[in-house]
């Protein structure tokens, strides 16, 4: 026995890390509601046909509105509705990056002791 009163293999060292991560996890989850918000507000636009429809979408995937110019209904319903459907892809893959970098802002740093 060493009689350092070290119990469970955590030494002042550790605890004062672990308190230093639980700090950090914190400023994450208010950071991480303050992104929820920001996300709600963003409009983020995907596109195709050379901006003949557009898909507007928050930075959380949530669909805000469709814009289809004039010239897109001479294109026909079946040319129409796949120029829709590309253009909700790339608002949905532009949404997805946008969240993942700003979560990838908002964690780093965030390194756990001993893990």
């Amino acid at each position: 026995m060493t009689g350092k009163g070290q119990g469970f293999g955590f030494g002042l060292g550790k605890m004062k890390e672990l308190a230093e991560a639980f700090k950090k996890a914190q400023q994450v989850q208010e950071g991480a509601k303050q992104l929820q918000e920001e996300l709600e507000q963003m409009e983020i636009q995907g596109e195709a046909g050379g901006g003949l429809v557009k898909v507007i979408v928050s930075g959380n995937q949530e669909p805000k509105r469709v814009e289809i110019a004039p010239d897109a209904l001479a294109q026909g319903a079946e040319l129409l509705s796949d120029l829709v459907t590309v253009a909700m892809k790339d608002a949905y893959n532009k949404s997805t990056a946008t969240m993942r970098e700003r979560m990838e802002d908002l964690t780093s740093g965030l390194e756990l002791p001993g893990f």
